[in-house]
């Protein structure tokens, strides 16, 4: 049977789009900080190449390079659950598989971004 009705009345009652922009903007700034955090860390990585355990401890108990370190991980795994959310939004259409997956991913990225930063903190406190 053809819908006759006004498209207008398909969207009706599904939300708002008030928070759009701002995931947006959340993610827009995640991703340039990520990129040069990840210029940061790629250098980081290339002086540390040839270096032994000490070394590269010694370098990430620098508190420029702890911090850094830190907000990289903060960037990297809050950019990845702000993607993970827009693609479980866009291509899981059951209402509560989607619900139950992005509980998974916000939950995944909290644990795994706290497990890095204590073994930063670990580090970078020389425990």
């Amino acid at each position: 049977m053809n819908d006759l009705r006004n498209p207008l009345q398909h969207a009706l009652g599904l939300g708002s789009a008030k928070e759009g922009v701002n995931h947006w903007w959340r993610q827009r700034i995640t991703a340039v900080a990520l990129f040069f955090l990840g210029l940061w860390f790629m250098a980081l990585v290339l002086m540390l190449m040839h270096g032994d355990y000490t070394s590269v401890r010694a370098a990430l108990a620098d508190p420029l390079n702890a911090v850094l370190m830190l907000v990289f991980i903060i960037a990297l795994f809050w950019h990845m659950q702000l993607g993970l959310q827009v693609v479980i939004e866009d291509y899981v259409h059951t209402r509560w598989l989607g619900v139950v997956l992005q509980i998974a991913v916000r939950f995944y990225a909290v644990l795994a971004a706290l497990l890095a930063a204590l073994a930063v903190l670990r580090i970078a406190l020389g425990r």
